[in-house]
């Protein structure tokens, strides 16, 4: 070995490439906002404040948009809803077969917010939402 090469035992460039993809998730991570609301800032040519359209939202189901369900539990009645399971704080998954389903511990929740299924005791809290021409905001 000459006086200008570097050894490195195992563990040495094991530990080193761990640190290595640590810091790089973590500066993938560092430049994402996750305080600003989805869909806080409209599409080009949408509304301020726009969720959704109402075409995406199908009657009799829904639809989840960052921190928010929307619901169309009938044709043209749009609700709004918190995406937060009352059970234990998990985000739920989809909205399939009328109900807004929780993956964590499988709460169930009507298209009105109203639980259908727990272990989650408390329905999902209201998130007022209004129909501006053909887009859902928050109201």
């Amino acid at each position: 070995m000459t006086s200008n090469e570097i050894r490195f035992d195992r563990r040495t460039v094991v530990v080193g490439a761990g640190m290595v993809a640590a810091g790089a998730t973590l500066a993938a991570c560092a430049g994402k906002d996750d305080s600003a609301p989805a869909g806080a800032q409209a599409p080009v040519g949408g509304p301020a404040g726009e969720l959704a359209k109402t075409a995406d939202v199908p009657v009799g189901g829904g639809v989840i948009v960052g921190d928010t369900v929307i619901t169309q539990p009938t044709a043209g009645n749009f609700v709004g809803l918190s995406s937060t399971c009352t059970h234990a704080g998990c985000k739920v998954g989809n909205v399939s077969d009328g109900t807004i389903n929780c993956p964590c511990h499988g709460s169930r929740f009507g298209l009105d917010g109203s639980v259908s299924g727990g272990p989650a005791t408390q329905p999902l809290p209201s998130k007022p939402v209004r129909v501006e021409g053909d887009s859902i905001v928050a109201a």
